[in-house]
Order: structure tokens, then C-alpha cells, then sequence
């Protein structure tokens, strides 16, 4: 799309599609504008799966996390929508198409987090059979708490490959300081090779998300 936006003169931006209001897609056009070169991006891309990783790390079971998350709001209609990864394997590649990424969606290492056991079953089924699924989480957050380490959901993003799953992050890493639904995103380049270059904060919300889509506009209609 962005071939034929060219050809035509015409520019397609899409900040919003990554991270709501969160300044993302325009940090790497920056970054490449300056003569700098992204060698790769990692993020946590889920409000929703941060919100309920931070809860379990809180040591609060799978299933009362999750039913926190969907009474505020967090989920979809179907939590395991979420739970899938999907949504972040679809900002995974967006990102993924910035670096040359050709693969599609079905190129990515996807890990879902959703239990094999629960993925057929009706909706009102598997939110009563939530507890079910309390201890293998129990048992995960115990194994990272041990190697002083907390669970997060990970996106990680080259040229050649995209993963996105559940990582067990070091306590000294960026991620690991992720509270509630706030993303965060990682660009390792030329010049922030050792130190990557961070971006965090809420990635969603009617507010935050218009905001992005007014910078756009505004971009736009300057251009």
C-alpha cells in the first residue's frame, strides 16, 4: 500500500496502529531520517496482556487477573482474542514491514497463551473453568520469581524474523518495570546498540489514541 500511495504521491501514516498515541512509527522514520539504522525492535504491545502479567506477578491467581482485567474494560468480548497474541503479532508485523520484514502473518513464531485444553470450548465454558489454569500459572511466576525474573509478553523483531511470546525478563530489564496497561518498545540501531533507544507509556484509550490520529492529520495537511 505504501508502493501505491508513492507511486501516486500520496503518503499513508498510521501511527495509531502500534501503541495508540504512543510515538513509535514516527521514532523510526526519525531514526532513518537521521542516518541511523534499526537493527531490530522489541516491545510489549499489550495493555491488556501487561495488565494481567503484572497482577500475576503480584502473585494473584490467573483466573481472578483475568477477571479483573475483563471488568475493567481490558479485554475483548472473548479474552482469549487476547490471550491468542494475535493482536500483537499484527503489530509485530507493522513494525516487521518497516525493517523489509516479507513474511506474513503466518510467518511468525507465535506463542499463544491461551491453554490447548481451552481453545474450543464456548466462551461461558472456559470463563467457568478459569481456575482450572490457576496452578500452570502459578508454576511460571514462581519459576521466574526464583531466577529473579517477571513474566512478560514479548515482541521481538528483525528483518529476517518476528517472535512474540511469553519471555521471562531480568528485573534489571526495561520490561520488567511495566505497570499495568502501559507498552513499551525497544529500538536497537547503529548508534543505540548497547543502550537502546526506550519509548513507554499508556498504549490505549479514546484519549491518548485521538491524539495519534490528530498528529497525522495535522502531519497531513502540513505536508
Amino acid at each position: 500500500m505504501q508502493d501505491v500511495a508513492a507511486t501516486h504521491d500520496r503518503s499513508i501514516l498510521h501511527e495509531t496502529t502500534v501503541g495508540a498515541g504512543l510515538p513509535i512509527i514516527d521514532t523510526y522514520y526519525k531514526l532513518v531520517e537521521a542516518r541511523d539504522r534499526v537493527h531490530r525492535i522489541d516491545g510489549c504491545a499489550s495493555g491488556t496482556l501487561g495488565f494481567l502479567l503484572s497482577e500475576i506477578g503480584k502473585g494473584r491467581r490467573f483466573s481472578e487477573s483475568l477477571r479483573r482485567a475483563m471488568e475493567k474494560g481490558y479485554t475483548e468480548p472473548d479474552p482469549r482474542d487476547d490471550l491468542s497474541g494475535m493482536d500483537v503479532a499484527r503489530k509485530a508485523l507493522i513494525l516487521g514491514r518497516l525493517l523489509g520484514f516479507e513474511g506474513e502473518l503466518q510467518d511468525i513464531a507465535l506463542e499463544s497463551l491461551v491453554p490447548e485444553a481451552a481453545r474450543n470450548l464456548p466462551l461461558a465454558t472456559f470463563l467457568v473453568r478459569l481456575e482450572d489454569f490457576d496452578h500452570a500459572w502459578e508454576a511460571r511466576a514462581l519459576a521466574a520469581r526464583e531466577n529473579r525474573r517477571v513474566l512478560r509478553y514479548v515482541a521481538s523483531v528483525t528483518k529476517r524474523r518476528i517472535e512474540v511470546g511469553l519471555q521471562a525478563v531480568e528485573s534489571t530489564s526495561p520490561f520488567a518495570a511495566l505497570k499495568g496497561t502501559d507498552n513499551q518498545v525497544a529500538f536497537t540501531t547503529m548508534r543505540y546498540r548497547t543502550s537502546p533507544l526506550i519509548i513507554t507509556g499508556p498504549g490505549a484509550g479514546p484519549a491518548v489514541t485521538a491524539a495519534g490520529v490528530l498528529n497525522d492529520i495535522l502531519a497531513l495537511a502540513a505536508s
